[in-house]
This record gives C-alpha cells, sequence and structure tokens, in this order.
C-alpha cells in the first residue's frame, strides 16, 4: 500500500527505477508471448495434420489386420506378430523454441522389411505382410502425434505462464508502483509547501523583530536641543 511507502526523493527514486525496469519486463514478455502463439500456431496446423493422417491409418491399420485374421486366421496372425525379433527403439532429444524446451523424438527399427519381421515368407500370406506395414506406418504416426502433441502442451504451458507474468506486471505490479509514485509526489510537495509556509513565517518574524529593534532604538535616540545664541 502506498501508505507504507517512505515519502522521500530517495525512496521516489528507486520507485522510478524499478517502474522503468518493470515496463521494459513487461515489453520483453509481451514480445516472447506474442512469440510463443506464433510458434503455436504453426504447431496446431501441423498437429490437425498429423491427427487427421492418424485417424486415417488407424482406419487402414485396422482394414489390414481384419482382413488378415478373416482370410488366414488368428492363429497366423499371432504367430507371425510373435516371431518379431527386433523391437522398436525410441530416443529422446529436446530442441529451444522462444526458450522452451520442446521434445524431439527418434525412432529406429519401426519399419522393416520382409526378412526382417522374423516369420517366414513362405509361411505368411501378402494379407499379413500388408497388416504389418500398416502398423508399422501407424506406430511412426503415433510416435510423431507423440511429438507434436507434447511440443503443443509445453507451448500452452508456457504461453499461460508468460501471460499471467505479463498481466501481473501489468494489472498489478505497475499500478502499485504508480500509486506509489504519486503518493510519494504528493508527499513531497506537500512538505515542501510546509517548508516554504514555515520560511515565510520565520521570515516574517524576524522582519517584525527587526522593524520593532529598529523602533525602539528610534525612542532611545535623545532629542537635539537647540543651542542658545
Amino acid at each position: 500500500m502506498a501508505e507504507d511507502v517512505k515519502p522521500t526523493r530517495k525512496e521516489l527514486m528507486q520507485i522510478e527505477d524499478r517502474i522503468e525496469l518493470s515496463e521494459r519486463g513487461h515489453d520483453t514478455l509481451e514480445q516472447k508471448r506474442d512469440g510463443l502463439i506464433m510458434e503455436f500456431m504453426d504447431i496446431l496446423d501441423e498437429a490437425q495434420d498429423v491427427r487427421s493422417d492418424l485417424e486415417e491409418q488407424y482406419d487402414e491399420a485396422q482394414r489390414a489386420i481384419n482382413m488378415a485374421r478373416a482370410m488366414d486366421g488368428d492363429v497366423a496372425v499371432r504367430g507371425a506378430a510373435a516371431a518379431l525379433k527386433e523391437h522398436p527403439e525410441i530416443t529422446t532429444e529436446s530442441k529451444s523454441v522462444m526458450g522452451v524446451f520442446i521434445p524431439q523424438i527418434d525412432s529406429t527399427k519401426v519399419s522393416k522389411s520382409l526378412d526382417q519381421r522374423g516369420y517366414g515368407v513362405l509361411g505368411t500370406s501378402a494379407r499379413i505382410d500388408e497388416a504389418a506395414t500398416a502398423y508399422e506406418d501407424l506406430l511412426e504416426q503415433i510416435i510423431l502425434a507423440a511429438e507434436v502433441e507434447t511440443a503443443m502442451k509445453k507451448m500452452i504451458d508456457e504461453i499461460e505462464t508468460t501471460n499471467r507474468r505479463v498481466n501481473a506486471l501489468e494489472f498489478k505490479l505497475l499500478p502499485e508502483l504508480h500509486d506509489n509514485k504519486e503518493y510519494i509526489e504528493q508527499k513531497l510537495e506537500e512538505q515542501e509547501r510546509e517548508e516554504i509556509f514555515r520560511m515565510k513565517k520565520v521570515k516574517d518574524k524576524k522582519e517584525a523583530e527587526e522593524r520593532a529593534e529598529r523602533e525602539a532604538d528610534e525612542e532611545e535616540e535623545p532629542e537635539t536641543v537647540p543651542a542658545d545664541d
């Protein structure tokens, strides 16, 4: 509260410095927030495309596996799946976007050639191969979707955090600082008026005392009597 601030010129200078620093910080945070929003919109566009592709590839994988089950039987499909020796590997790294670290997910051993899948080519049908390929493509799309969705979440969190800081400066800290500055300026002006009034009173008193002394001196001076001829 303004009443808790010491109305001194030193305090006024410190508050003015804080106002200048806070305004610069506010402008910087606003620029960061706007930049984050632009980056988020780009990621959002990508996410919409990824989601659409993910739905299409899921439908395709379901169609392929249903066809393989219907034509070759569950036993053959499960046997082909169990023959897999090398499982997919996933590694994660981070990259900075406007100061926000978002993940980069890299995958290996997801898409495989026929001889890498572990099952005998002669003992399976093309339908099982198609189902395997469809699920490999689906898994790669899921990994990409996970990367994009995580990036979106981190960007949203950072935008919200930055926006809270902007609002805190704009609607709380800066108004309080300006109120404190105005309070101190008013108090200093009052003190200055009081000091001027006090000095005027001192001056008037001194002039009155000097005037009284002069009058007293004049009364004490003896009258000059003219000499007789």
